[in-house]
């Protein structure tokens, strides 16, 4: 996820080459302060860049800010507006993600359709001090089942403790402090791709 409050000395431009080289295949922007206009700017320069890198791009929250880039889909949260009018507005051919913190919002995604769904936070989040209830391996584990929906495993995903995300029925991880912060991005990009690789995802 590409969100400069967490490193705001690197173009979030060089962070996303960076990870792309070292194999990460989906970028998220997210922005929550920045006017539209600096808001356009950025997304619009990410954009160009995931195109020449061969990788997904997606908008945090606005399908406005989305369509205007050409992005190839947008996340929404709970608070944000309905997947229903969201997908009217972005298309049949447009990604939408909707984030999931417990089992009547996995049950209610699954009759709804988006193309993923993030869940969690499953460890405490290292970059939103404002986050829903932590939920934890066994929280993973258990919606599992509910929903035939791609998984992202949201919150506090760290190198150490991917491998059991992702055995625990994960089909990703979505990353920020864990690989913004780091000294080597692409050394710590990597890390969880190699990782990922070599864990099992069972199905529920």
């Amino acid at each position: 996820m590409l969100d400069p409050s967490v490193r705001p000395d690197r173009p979030l431009t060089d962070l996303l080459r960076a990870s792309a080289d070292a194999g990460a295949k989906v970028f998220q922007y997210r922005n929550k302060t920045a006017s539209m206009k600096d808001a356009y700017a950025d997304a619009s320069a990410l954009r160009k860049v995931a195109s020449e890198m061969g990788v997904t791009f997606i908008v945090n929250d606005r399908c406005d800010l989305a369509l205007a880039v050409d992005a190839d889909g947008v996340h929404l949260g709970q608070g944000d507006l309905p997947y229903g009018y969201a997908r009217m507005i972005m298309g049949k051919s447009k990604l939408i993600g909707l984030s999931t913190h417990n089992r009547d919002q996995v049950k209610e995604a699954e009759t709804l359709k988006p193309d993923y769904i993030g869940f969690g936070p499953v460890f405490k989040p290292g970059s939103k001090q404002d986050h829903d209830p932590v939920v934890g391996i066994e929280g993973l584990r258990a919606i599992r089942s509910l929903t035939a929906l791609p998984v992202f495993a949201i919150g506090g995903v760290t190198l150490e403790n991917v491998g059991k995300v992702m055995q625990a029925g994960a089909n990703g991880v979505a990353v920020i402090s864990a690989i913004l912060d780091a000294s080597d991005v692409r050394r710590a990009v990597s890390g969880f791709v190699g990782r990922m690789k070599v864990s099992t995802s069972p199905a529920s």
